[in-house]
């Protein structure tokens, strides 16, 4: 007899909760953090400018990455934002990027006033198709803003081959890509920028802050101004461009830190787990876990799962709500399509509806409507996110791969 879902009357695979990266059940915060933060208080200072743990960060961080520089601010969508401006994004460009990707790589965007152009992903990587990135570039393009997906890297060769093709910059969003690499080399090294995120859900974490990459010296120089208001501090009170204050404190700094420390374990850690479920769940009719290319390598950040609701005969809601009456707590297709979102489907950027989608400079309109990207939009329908963790035991990993066995077990039995 097949096992009687939860959601349908059964016992639950499991009734306690998963470890969170909403509290101390998924996040290693110990005796290093707190002696950092004890030396920032004690000495008083915790502005960046006057301190010294910032520094140490970003320094730390650039040696860890191996690259030249390293440009610490308060988010990642200001870290992406710092990349923008040293690459003189501005009114009347284009930026292609991904539908599929939080709104925090979509904000700086517009606030350089520039016009984010939407590529569509493949549905084995939910990445950038670089064959829709070439289609989308204009006259008006002038950057394209690459984000790896759950830690999943992006086919970063053919990306930069376009790139280079057009004169365009590639930023690499890899919020959610700590230590991935791509034919042996890190995520965020590869393009011209790369913008990390220590929000609280990140593999390491400050509470919110960013961190800027890159081997260019010029880019480097502009991206320090960019997120100190434009402020040469070489010089006297001297701006040479608009600049934001995005300054990581000395707390955030201190914390940033520890954490590094931890990194490399963590990404391990979260890939060995992944692993294990990957092979339990290849054997399920109808379940596809992430697909790694031999020569990349996933880091985790979520863990998405393809369901095949034709074979299971099930809606992908109905699966997602079954998964979390056994205990497993998961979402639907990430994000819906950022196109379709209101500010920008309705152009709700600014106050006039004009900017900067009908700006001068630009001299033309964009539309935001369904049908844009369509591999997007059909992963609402197939697509599971599972939230990931380095503190998931392997009976966790045991109890998810069993919830889906029970499910597909069930829906193949009764929709026959």
């Amino acid at each position: 007899m097949v096992e009687l879902p939860a959601k349908y009357g059964g016992k639950p695979v499991r009734t306690t909760p998963l470890p969170s990266i909403a509290n101390s059940s998924g996040r290693l915060f110990n005796n290093e953090e707190i002696k950092l933060l004890m030396e920032v208080i004690r000495s008083g200072r915790l502005n960046r400018v006057y301190g010294t743990f910032v520094r140490k960060f970003e320094a730390e961080f650039a040696k860890i990455m191996e690259v030249k520089h390293a440009i610490a601010s308060t988010s990642g969508t200001a870290a992406i934002h710092v990349a923008l401006g040293a690459c003189n994004i501005g009114p009347g460009d284009e930026v292609i990027t991904t539908p599929i990707t939080d709104m925090g790589t979509i904000i700086p965007i517009l606030f350089q006033n520039a016009i984010p152009i939407f590529a569509d992903i493949t549905l084995e990587t939910f990445n950038l198709d670089p064959k829709d990135v070439e289609r989308r570039i204009s006259d008006k393009t002038q950057a394209i803003i690459v984000v790896h997906l759950f830690g999943m890297p992006a086919e970063m060769d053919i990306i930069m081959e376009i790139a280079e093709k057009h004169n365009l910059y590639v930023i690499e969003d890899c919020a959610q890509a700590y230590l991935a690499e791509y034919k042996g080399r890190l995520v965020g090294t590869i393009g011209h920028m790369g913008a990390f995120s220590l929000q609280q859900s990140k593999h390491i974490t400050s509470g919110d802050g960013g961190v800027t990459i890159t081997n260019d010296d010029e880019l480097a120089y502009r991206a320090r101004l960019f997120a100190d208001k434009g402020w040469d501090r070489e010089i006297r009170r001297y701006h040479p461009f608009l600049g934001n204050n995005y300054r990581m404190t000395e707390l955030q700094g201190a914390i940033a830190l520890a954490q590094l420390n931890k990194l490399k374990w963590v990404v391990e850690r979260r890939r060995k787990l992944a692993q294990l479920l990957n092979r339990k769940l290849e054997e399920l009719d109808g379940i596809y876990p992430p697909k790694v290319p031999k020569y990349c390598k996933h880091s985790y950040w979520q863990y998405p799962v393809r369901v095949d609701t034709e074979i299971l005969k099930v809606s992908i809601k109905e699966f997602s709500q079954a998964l979390k009456a056994e205990g497993i707590p998961n979402s639907i297709g990430y994000v819906p399509p950022v196109y379709l979102q209101p500010v920008l489907a309705k152009k709700q950027a600014y106050k006039d509806p004009r900017c900067p989608f009908e700006c001068p400079l630009y001299g033309k309109s964009i539309k935001y409507e369904p049908g844009m990207c369509p591999n997007a939009e059909r992963i609402q329908n197939h697509v599971l996110v599972l939230p990931w963790n380095e503190f998931y035991t392997k009976k966790d990993i045991e109890d998810i791969a069993r919830a889906f066995e029970k499910l597909v077990a069930y829906y193949k039995i009764i929709n026959m």
